[in-house]
């Protein structure tokens, strides 16, 4: 089944050539890394009207305050977002506090349980603080859907479902599939690509962005803007990110991702866990840098440059990004020192009683392994150190003192232990 609501025009893109650099430019960054901009023809030719008018472009980004913490995944179609801003286009961060009571079904098998209006609040203050730490809060319009689809009521609501067809929308494909396996599918479900799409109805928006799994919401926005009379938006998707496991989209709940506000020094070196594949990925997707700075950093490492160098160059950008250029500079020291079996300055201090300790208890009273059995296997595996020393008894016991102990590249404590 086709994921896509409704036909879109041509999109064939005027010829380079007739286009004025500032417009050639501006198709330049809108196409970095995305998966689909639709139509394109569309997009040049409102390109155009803004350069002749001096009227910026109206850009929506609509996010349901689901989760209160952003990572990284959330942040590639959020760069997107301020390198469009940048070029001097209004951007609207759209908080859904009213379709997060509805609950997003894309990609979903289950219905998926609505927040509470309490939850709804907390989560929206705490995601736009964070949100912008990459968009610039000056430039950037606050909205809440709320605003009019509160307003609308039941009448409104029949006169919105009016101007779609359930077909239409069980061509969608989590639908689809949930249909024909005779899964549940709740009538509230089916309002929510209606409500996404009436934000761009009342927002009047040129240009909608989100990760490629929003795609048929972004066209039913389309669709229903010409049902309103209004000139339809064009819609940019950007692919989803894939965690540290370069396989899985980047997830709490798989525990592969990074977070926007974790320390320094976990950032650095999650980022530098990547594949040397995965990371040119990422460079498109989260860098700053220009593309030409990329495929020249990536003809220095073909011809030989080490690809960590490349990685290490990564990480401290986005380090200082969410952090400073000195937080940036001390993580990658600290990953050196740890790297060279070094001890970090800044480690947990834990406190222990009941000497002698045997290490596997003792690793994880001091919180570095999950349980004494996988204590007991790192100290098998010679992944376990004190005082810089690799233990191999497991059946070690230690003794009153205070020491430093590591299990790892990266995870320390000193101990003191009576």
């Amino acid at each position: 089944m086709s994921d896509t609501p409704a036909a879109t025009a041509s999109s064939a893109a005027t010829p380079a050539a007739a286009l004025s650099d500032r417009v050639q430019e501006a198709l330049a960054v809108s196409l970095r890394g995305c998966a689909e901009l639709l139509p394109q023809s569309d997009w040049v030719k409102k390109l155009q009207r803004s350069e002749a008018t001096g009227q910026p472009l109206r850009i929506k980004l609509g996010l349901d305050p689901t989760a209160p913490d952003i990572h990284l995944g959330h942040t590639v179609v959020l760069n997107k977002m301020r390198q469009l801003q940048d070029l001097g286009h209004r951007v609207i961060f759209l908080i859904g506090d009213f379709t997060s009571l509805i609950g997003d079904p894309s990609g979903r098998n289950s219905t998926r349980p609505p927040l509470t209006k309490e939850q709804i609040e907390v989560n929206a203050q705490t995601y736009y603080k964070q949100a912008s730490l990459v968009l610039d809060p000056g430039k950037t319009e606050i909205r809440y859907n709320s605003e009019w689809c509160d307003p609308l009521g039941a009448r409104g609501m029949i006169q919105l479902a009016a101007k779609y067809t359930l077909a239409r929308l069980l061509e969608r494909d989590d639908f689809t599939k949930r249909f024909q396996a005779n899964a549940p599918i709740s009538m509230h479900e089916l309002l929510y690509p209606l409500m996404q799409g009436y934000d761009s109805v009342a927002l009047k928006s040129d240009l909608e962005l989100g990760g490629t799994d929003q795609k048929f919401n972004l066209l039913v926005g389309r669709a229903l803007q010409a049902e309103y009379g209004q000139e339809a938006q064009c819609v940019l998707t950007m692919p989803l990110l894939e965690g540290l496991d370069g396989i899985e989209k980047m997830s709490k709940s798989k525990n592969n991702y990074v977070g926007i506000t974790e320390a320094p020094n976990s950032m650095f070196a999650k980022i530098l866990s990547i594949s040397d594949e995965q990371m040119w990925k990422w460079f498109t997707l989260l860098s700053f840098r220009s593309e030409r700075e990329i495929e020249a950093l990536k003809a220095e490492v073909v011809a030989g440059r080490n690809p960590k160098d490349a990685k290490v160059l990564l990480a401290k950008e986005i380090t200082a990004r969410f952090h400073d250029a000195a937080a940036a500079d001390t993580a990658e020291q600290d990953f050196n020192n740890r790297a060279k079996g070094g001890i970090p300055e800044d480690i947990p201090e834990v406190s222990l009683s009941g000497a002698p300790l045997a290490i596997g208890a003792l690793l994880k009273a001091a919180n570095l392994v999950p349980s004494t059995s996988e204590g007991l296997r790192m100290v098998e595996q010679g992944g376990v150190r004190l005082d810089g020393t690799v233990l191999s008894d497991k059946g070690l016991k230690i003794n009153a003192g205070t020491f430093v102990l590591q299990v790892g590249k990266r995870k320390f404590a000193r101990v003191t232990l009576a």
